[in-house]
């Protein structure tokens, strides 16, 4: 009988122990659906409803520290590669431009871009969450050379035909010019353009078998 009563025990000691082990569990559940912010803040984002049930990783709210904002910026993943932590940046938030630097992107391109994520050095008023925002990260810099704006065709460090327009502005007469590195909205003349010509930008390829074009004003 009293082997009998030790194997009983024990197999309630292990019932209890498993119960407790269940307890601890449900606890911790509990425990977790109290939510705390990481930080101080103001909460900017509050859209679910009292007892709505939501799935995990579910944002439940935004909670914003105005004097820490950041910029993210949204870099075509083909020019992504040339963007390195510490770069400068200039962010223009309609209300001014604000220097920064690149403290950290996303390792994955979305959508074909890639999220960076640019630290602000300075404050300007009007500044707010989720405001749009224009910015430039400098990847290189580029002393004494000659530059236009970037074409709407051809490529990097190629040859490309450009419509120059003639000294009366009427008309435009295609050349030849070499051209090397670029940016977003500029590139670089090797060579077959001098300083002040005015060049076409916009695509002209529907004129690719003409040499020379009128310019009606």
């Amino acid at each position: 009988m009293a082997e009998t009563i030790d194997s009983q025990l024990a197999v309630q000691r292990s019932q209890v122990d498993r119960l407790r082990a269940v307890a601890e569990f449900q606890q911790n559940v509990l425990r977790s659906l109290q939510v705390r912010a990481g930080d101080s803040g103001v909460v900017s984002d509050l859209t679910l409803q009292l007892g709505q049930y939501v799935l995990g990783g579910t944002m439940l709210a935004k909670v914003v520290q105005p004097g820490k904002l950041k910029a993210v910026l949204q870099i075509p993943e083909t020019q992504a590669k040339d963007v390195t932590i510490g770069l400068k940046a200039a962010i223009d938030t309609r209300n001014g431009v604000i220097p920064g630097h690149v403290i950290r992107f996303d390792p994955n391109a979305i959508n074909g871009t890639v999220a960076v994520d640019v630290a602000l050095e300075d404050t300007v008023a009007g500044m707010r969450p989720d405001l749009s925002v224009d910015g430039t990260i400098e990847v290189e810099r580029l002393e004494h050379v000659l530059y236009t704006g970037r074409p709407a065709y051809g490529q990097p460090n190629s040859t490309i035909g450009m419509f120059k327009l003639t000294d009366d502005g009427r008309y435009a007469t295609r050349v030849q010019v070499q051209v090397g590195r670029s940016s977003v909205n500029t590139i670089e003349v090797m060579r077959g353009l001098n300083v002040r010509d005015s060049v076409i930008l916009s695509d002209m390829s529907q004129w690719d078998n003409v040499d020379r074009v009128r310019i009606k004003r």
